[in-house]
């Protein structure tokens, strides 16, 4: 499917500093980059970075004098998933798990598995089927947590979302991620373009490790999960902040976009009773 995304930040740097934005959609076998561009206004030197192990992108921006700053991106991506008979989804074994895999089973800074332990196995252990039961754990957080806005900060753990029960996408995945690492199942964070948002933003969602595959799962259900183009992946959203700022800046504006640019799209959400899954490579 092809998409056409877009992003405008505007910040105003007081002095000199740094800027780095990972805004950049993701290259990978299933993502391909049709076309794209880049401004920086007024321009100052910037170059792209990849990190090591998870291909995100990156670009740094070197501001050297007290400016405002506009920042602009633009792309047509095409993307495509796979999709799995849920029946296959098996709960891998640790000691089958890829070396790649296994830092994704640990507690992170937003992600305190270690901390939920009693908590997802009195709620979830039982269930059998991995994919059910990570659909159940999705689900439970769609119920049971308020997605409300302007209710947390950065500082705002997955512990916290729990004995708060209020969050925005960022939170809702950080549970959703420790709530899997606590049933030994991997995850990790998603974030990117999501076509049919409300309002448009920046999305946060996560995925499980089943099967020997990445699959998407989003607890706040506001966007389709065949609607989402990955910007990265991450332990959590420490790894793939929108913007690390370094230096005396003020946050200005945000202007995110996603459209399909085709015709006949079908929304794909998970249900109770559903029989096939997504995985973006």
């Amino acid at each position: 499917m092809k998409f056409n995304v877009s992003s405008e930040l505007g910040y105003y740097f007081n002095s000199p500093g740094t800027l780095i934005l990972n805004i950049h959609a993701l290259k990978s076998q299933h993502q391909q980059i049709l076309g794209e561009s880049f401004f920086v206004e007024p321009w100052f030197y910037f170059e792209e970075l990849i990190s090591v192990g998870a291909d995100n992108r990156f670009v740094r921006v070197n501001v050297t004098e007290p400016s405002p700053l506009k920042l602009r991106y633009q792309a047509t991506v095409e993307n495509s998933f796979d999709v799995i008979n849920c029946a296959d989804l098996y709960e891998v074994q640790v000691k089958d798990m890829d070396a790649l895999v296994l830092s994704y089973l640990n507690p992170s800074r937003y992600c305190q598995s270690d901390k939920l332990y009693r908590l997802a196995n009195n709620m979830f252990g039982y269930i059998d089927n991995a994919f059910e039961k990570v659909l159940a754990l999705t689900e439970w957080i769609h119920n049971n947590v308020e997605y409300l806005s302007g209710s947390t900060n950065s500082q705002t753990s997955a512990y916290d979302t729990v004995t708060e029960q209020a969050g925005v996408c960022r939170d809702f995945a950080h549970l959703g991620i420790a709530l899997c690492r606590a049933l030994t199942i991997p995850a990790r964070y998603f974030t990117g373009y999501s076509y049919k948002l409300s309002p448009p933003d920046f999305h946060a969602c996560f995925e499980a490790y089943l099967g020997g595959r990445w699959v998407i799962f989003d607890p706040t259900k506001l966007a389709p999960l065949n609607g989402l183009v990955k910007i990265a992946t991450g332990r959590d959203a420490a790894d793939t902040a929108i913007a690390s700022i370094f230096g005396d800046v003020r946050f200005d504006s945000i202007s995110v976009n996603c459209e399909f640019a085709g015709t006949g799209f079908e929304p794909h959400f998970y249900t109770d009773s559903s029989s096939q899954a997504l995985s973006y490579l």
